[in-house]
């Protein structure tokens, strides 16, 4: 169970972590022309950026170092939060094709935190 909590975490800390950079430091416009929504939305855009950012090094981090490792699954319930949003912004916007990514994504995180609060 421990080696498939790291791979889910690890997983998610790359993924996470690369379209939070990603949403971080391009331009908004080219963001805008990728995704279509964050010309609607650049400050949420650079918020979720962080975010993502913030959760990846916490997917990571913490339990790695064992300094605070119940931040770990914090950040795990925290990218559920960011996509039950995601998919609802999706959803409005009509954009099913990419609900089976965002789903994936809300699985694992769902997997990693459950799995960290029951290991402690």
């Amino acid at each position: 169970m421990n080696t498939a909590l790291w791979i889910a975490q690890a997983a998610l800390a790359f993924l996470f972590g690369v379209a939070g950079f990603m949403k971080a430091f391009q331009p908004i416009s080219k963001l805008a022309t990728q995704m279509g929504w964050p010309g609607e939305m650049p400050a949420l855009t650079r918020f979720i950026a962080w975010a993502e950012i913030v959760g990846a090094v916490g997917m990571i981090l913490p339990i790695a170092l064992n300094i605070l490792p119940w931040l770990t699954p914090l950040a795990a319930i925290g990218f559920v939060i960011i996509q039950v949003l995601a998919i609802a912004l999706h959803l409005r916007r009509g954009e099913r094709s990419v609900l089976p990514f965002n789903l994936v994504l809300l699985a694992l995180s769902l997997f990693v935190a459950i799995g960290r609060f029951e290991l402690f």
